[in-house]
This record gives structure tokens, C-alpha cells and sequence, in this order.
């Protein structure tokens, strides 16, 4: 894509993510869509998420207000998988009796053997986006994975822990997702950051924001991690804010509790529902579009570098329409250009 020849307000005609042409060798980020999600418990649907974003993704206008024209710095997708798509269609199929049954019984042969291959298709999904990831940090550009639910970007993660040992994960979102082999599965999309904080532990820190769903294990393993988990509880924060706190006070609180290299974990559901009706587990509360931007804003000038990011469980309308996805797509355009920026500044710096 030439940027001279390159109109970024004349309707989108390009087939690429925001309608950008950009080859995958010369973009700043790179985005993996993972069209897979076999163990989410409530509503399936979000291993559609990446056509969908990619669809809605057409319609973003690309001046941002915050940062500027992130499309100069290049944005580029990687093929939607249809080995990951059939993959998640079998274990959803061998996941969904044990869903329907409110978990795995140990002593049922069948459901140990559903279990078994639906972690070894978590596991394959694993092994394909470290490998995509590795290729994409080995190129210098800034890694993204675009699911599919929120169990997708574990091997993302994994491989920019190795590379950053100290790094820190600002993760948003109604749930804390450190619950242990939730209904039977290893790898589920409510297991993902307990799977990280015991299994990759060169991640210095996780900070959560948005937590309004959680269980009384969960809230053990934010006490028992010494620090290590820091969860900012949804009502908390709102009781701050009440109690005459600005929503700016808050954000800087929030950024100063993240070391200096960092990763972003976005579920949709941390969004008020209203922005995301038909993701899979929907719950009251949340922070409104505006907030997130402002937090990842003020993140991006805090010098602190974004080392890559992940926008988890968007689900395409239930009822026709772009909304999930046209709001999918404008979080995802922003988290690329808070990550671009805050490279930049640390390279002026």
C-alpha cells in the first residue's frame, strides 16, 4: 500500500483489515485472528468474531483523535485460519455435552474423553499462535491476536514473556479468568490468566480492571499471589469515583501499578453491555467506550511501551446488524494505535 497514493477518507475498496492493503511484511502490527471457541460457557459465537470485526473494520474512519492516523504505521491481518474454524467446530461439538451438564463428572468415560480432546485442540491453538507470534516479534512489528474467546492469546503471551521477562498485563474485563480447569477443561476461556500467572512466571504483574464477575477461589489467588495480582474490583472503582475521584485519578492509578513493558488484554465484555450484547457472558456494569480510551491513552504518554495486545470475544449480532462488531473493530483501531505510540514516544524518549 502506497501512502502517497492512498486516500484514508475515500470509502474503503481494500479486502484488509480497515480496508488497508498493507503487506504483512511492512506492517507495524500484525494482527492474528483465532476463529476459535470451544469451551465458552454461556452463549458460543466468538470464533466468528474475527470475520465479523474484519467486516465491521471497513467502516472505521481512520483520523483518530487520540493518535492521529494509525494507519500510516501500517495494520495488517493474517489469513483467517479454516484449520483453527474446523478445529473449534469439533471441540465445541465434544465440549458442548459437558457445558450442558454443568461440567465434566470424573467418573464418566465419555466425558474424560471429550475433556482430553478438547485440551488437545486448546493446546494445537496454542502452538499456532506462538508460532505466528514468533514470526511476527522476529519481523520487529508489534503482535495482536483477534479471537475468538478469551483462551486464544495464551500463546502470544507466552512467547513475549520469554522475550520480556519483567513485562506486565493490563488486562480489561468483566471477569478475572483465574479459575482452575473450569468445567473439566485446562484451557478454558475462564482459566486464561490463571494459566498465565502459574504457568509463565517471568509475567511480573497482572492488573485487572472492570472485575464485576468473580469466584471466592478466584478472589483467593488475587490474595494468595502477593501483589503479583492486583484486581480492580468494578463496584471499587466506581465507589472511588463516587466518593468524588476522577476517572483520570483513577486511570494513573491504575498505569502506576503496570512496570514499564506491557500487554493488553481486552476482553469486550469489560465494555458496558450496551457495546457488546451478544458477546458470550454479558454482565451489568463495566467501563463505557470513552473510558477505555482515556485509560489507554493516558497508558500510551505514561512511557510505558505496549508490547503487543489481544481483543477477545466479540460475537456477531444474534439479531442481524454490525453493532458487536463495528465496536469491536473501533477498540481494536485504537489498541493498535496506543501500542504504535507509546513505541514511538520510547524511541524519541
Amino acid at each position: 500500500m502506497s501512502k502517497s497514493s492512498f486516500d484514508p477518507d475515500a470509502a474503503a475498496t481494500g479486502d484488509g483489515l480497515f480496508g488497508l492493503d498493507c503487506e504483512l511484511s511492512t506492517a507495524r502490527v500484525v494482527v492474528i485472528p483465532v476463529p476459535f471457541d470451544a469451551t465458552t460457557s454461556y452463549r458460543a459465537g466468538t470464533a466468528r468474531g474475527p470475520s465479523h470485526v474484519l467486516a465491521a473494520s471497513q467502516q472505521v474512519d481512520l483520523e483518530d483523535i487520540q493518535f492521529g492516523p494509525i494507519w500510516e504505521a501500517g495494520i495488517a491481518m493474517l489469513p483467517i485460519s479454516r484449520d483453527i474454524a474446523a478445529l473449534s467446530r469439533r471441540a465445541r461439538a465434544a465440549a458442548e455435552p459437558i457445558i450442558r451438564a454443568g461440567g465434566a463428572n470424573p467418573r464418566n468415560t465419555s466425558h474424560a474423553k471429550a475433556v482430553a480432546s478438547v485440551n488437545a485442540a486448546s493446546e494445537k491453538v496454542n502452538a499456532f499462535v506462538a508460532r505466528e507470534s514468533a514470526r511476527i516479534i522476529g519481523r520487529g512489528a508489534i503482535p495482536a491476536v483477534l479471537g475468538g474467546d478469551h483462551s486464544t492469546p495464551f500463546g502470544l503471551i507466552s512467547e513475549l514473556s520469554r522475550r520480556h521477562p519483567r513485562m506486565g498485563i493490563l488486562q480489561i474485563d468483566a471477569h478475572a479468568d483465574l479459575r482452575d480447569r473450569f468445567e473439566g477443561f485446562s484451557w478454558s476461556h475462564a482459566s486464561i490468566f490463571h494459566n498465565v500467572m502459574t504457568r509463565l512466571p517471568r509475567v511480573r504483574k497482572l492488573v485487572q480492571v472492570g472485575i464485576r464477575d468473580v469466584g471466592s477461589r478466584e478472589v483467593d489467588f488475587v490474595r494468595q499471589s502477593r501483589g503479583r495480582v492486583r484486581t480492580i474490583y468494578d463496584q471499587r472503582l466506581r465507589d472511588r469515583q463516587f466518593g468524588g475521584a476522577t476517572w483520570t485519578r483513577v486511570c494513573r492509578d491504575v498505569i502506576a501499578a503496570l512496570p514499564q513493558e506491557v500487554y493488553i488484554s481486552f476482553d469486550i465484555d469489560g465494555l458496558t453491555p450496551e457495546y457488546c450484547p451478544d458477546t458470550g457472558t454479558p454482565v451489568p456494569g463495566g467501563l463505557t467506550f470513552a473510558e477505555v480510551c482515556h485509560l489507554i491513552e493516558l497508558l500510551s504518554r505514561s512511557g510505558r511501551r505496549i508490547l503487543g495486545f489481544d481483543l477477545c470475544e466479540v460475537a456477531p449480532d444474534r439479531h442481524g446488524g454490525e453493532w458487536n462488531g463495528s465496536v469491536g473493530a473501533r477498540v481494536l483501531y485504537k489498541l493498535a494505535g496506543c501500542a504504535v505510540a507509546s513505541q514511538l514516544r520510547r524511541r524519541r524518549g
